[in-house]
């Protein structure tokens, strides 16, 4: 093996253990020493923090990634904002920034960008927002630019899964399928509508007398779910055994990450035939919703149990919601307005004879 002098590399040794840093407080390098992947490992620390003409358009790209916003997205977003960035950058990177401030002259070429991955809709779509998301940062607060072209550009995949909800059949399928932990946590997130980044973080503590009260994650916990402990519910959470500080855990007593969770409930999705189904575990945030809705609560109160932002409900009650619930829920409606109706009707006059059994005069 050949030990390959590279430029500002420092090397730590400690407790027997030589670790090398791409620079001194730099980045590790966990390749293996003068191996090509140790080499590249470097080459991408120092790419990380060069400094592009700040004219162009990688210079945004870096920017972002080195904002505090971007820091503050969650580790599973980072992972996957991070290749959309590099592509991003290596399309768009040596376009000058006042190109963007064009927007009849840019949004063709972003049209055309998001062609190449048209076979995938939500892949283009996906890339798309990390786009849009770097162009928003370069108008505020970067003041680069005075508006974000992505703004107008439609997206290439839509899906309506209203109709796409957990029925009583599909929830006893899947439930034979999984184990006693995977079980609970379907149940639980058929029970409280919580995504699934909230209900394997969700700790005892969150668990009060009349209800469940988190932050969420989607919104960088700057809002709430609030989510009453009905009868159902309530029954579940006693039924969960206490044996971490959060409160679903699998079969080893530890906390369920989601990636780990999704490959055991994917399983139990398939050996239980319900590929067919296309139903997905977010799907049971719709049965949430729908079982409220059914139940007759107010779709505001439906926002605030769900965390949903307050001018979307309309449309995310009309995505998730099925139409057979909504239409229950108007004929509902409609009884209980003919029966307050029925119950306020005037009394019928009284005959002469009941006036004279009252002892009024005839």
């Amino acid at each position: 093996m050949v030990t390959v002098e590279l430029k500002g590399l420092h090397i730590v040794k400690a407790k027997g253990r030589t670790y090398y840093y791409a620079w001194r407080g730099g980045p590790r390098i966990k390749a293996e020493p003068g191996t090509p992947a140790f080499q590249k490992a470097y080459a991408e620390a120092v790419e990380s923090v060069r400094v592009p003409d700040e004219t162009c358009f990688s210079a945004l790209v870096i920017a972002y990634k080195h904002s505090d916003e971007y820091k503050k997205l969650a580790d599973s977003t980072k992972r996957n904002w991070s290749g959309w960035l590099d592509r991003i950058d290596e399309h768009f990177g040596a376009l000058r920034i006042k190109n963007f401030d064009r927007p009849d002259h840019i949004r063709p070429r972003i049209r055309k960008w998001r062609g190449n991955y048209a076979a995938t809709p939500r892949a283009a779509d996906y890339g798309m927002q990390v786009l849009s998301r770097v162009l928003s940062y370069a108008v505020d607060p970067l003041a680069k630019i005075a508006m974000n072209p992505c703004e107008g550009i439609g997206r290439l995949y839509s899906a309506n899964r209203a109709a796409i909800i957990w029925e009583a059949a599909d929830m006893a399928q899947v439930l034979a399928a999984c184990s006693t932990e995977a079980k609970l946590a379907v149940q639980l997130a058929a029970l409280t509508g919580l995504r699934a980044g909230d209900l394997f973080r969700l700790a005892w503590s969150h668990v009060g007398e009349n209800a469940i009260v988190m932050t969420t994650g989607k919104s960088r916990h700057q809002r709430e779910v609030v989510v009453p402990i009905y009868g159902e519910l309530r029954e579940l959470l006693d039924e969960i055994p206490k044996r971490s500080p959060v409160v679903l855990t699998n079969s080893r007593k530890a906390p369920w990450t989601v990636n780990g969770f999704a490959s055991v409930f994917n399983k139990a999705k398939t050996d239980a035939k319900l590929d067919e189904r296309d139903l997905h575990f977010h799907d049971l945030r719709g049965t949430a919703a729908t079982k409220f809705y059914r139940a007759g609560l107010d779709k505001r109160v439906i926002a605030e149990i769900l965390g949903w932002e307050e001018d979307h409900v309309d449309k995310i009650i009309r995505r998730y919601v099925d139409r057979n619930a909504a239409t229950e829920a108007v004929i509902r409606k409609l009884d209980e307005a003919r029966s307050r109706t029925e119950f306020v009707k005037p009394a019928v006059k009284p005959s002469k004879t009941d006036r004279l059994e009252l002892g009024a005069k005839p």
